[in-house]
């Protein structure tokens, strides 16, 4: 099953470093839910979704996370479907899910990784994505901007020499 697991580039460091995150882990995911709500959408455009969520939750690791870059980070990695539950919670993200297994690198299919121009709309909106969670839309408004910036899309081997970078 295609997950998505929203990071930051602390997280990717920790990546790299030790060569997987120690599960169990938050990702986002075509799930049921999604599929219930996007009645119509394909396979791509549900995926798309599901990263989109990921992106948003990447905000908010990214509040309590104040040495990582400015930048949200998405991996999309490839786990066993028995691997992976969905959570099913009206209090959570629509596809989020718990990844009950560690998460290595080499499950790893890609990294999408927001660039510099986007840096000063992150930074705002982690400032206010909890307000936008509990429904201002003063603050919905910041972090749309954020969200209005698509992610850059990283191979794998590509990770370190981004990490290099910012």
């Amino acid at each position: 099953m295609r997950v998505y697991l929203p990071a930051t580039t602390t997280v990717l460091r920790q990546l790299l470093d030790e060569g997987r995150l120690t599960g169990p882990l938050t990702v986002f995911a075509v799930t049921p839910e999604v599929r219930d709500f996007y009645d119509e959408g394909d396979e791509e455009e549900l995926e798309y979704a599901a990263m989109s969520a990921a992106a948003r939750a990447s905000l908010r690791l990214l509040d309590v996370d104040p040495v990582a870059a400015r930048r949200r980070v998405v991996l999309a990695a490839d786990l066993p479907d028995d691997a992976v539950t969905p959570l099913g919670d009206p209090d959570t993200d629509r596809g989020a899910a718990r990844a009950g297994v560690d998460l290595t690198l080499a499950e790893v299919a890609s990294a999408h990784v927001d660039v510099a121009d986007a840096e000063t709309d992150v930074a705002a909106a982690v400032r206010v994505v909890l307000e936008a969670d509990l429904g201002s839309e003063d603050a919905q408004f910041v972090v749309d901007q954020a969200e209005g910036h698509e992610l850059a899309w990283y191979a794998t081997q590509e990770i370190g020499p981004v990490l290099d970078l910012l």
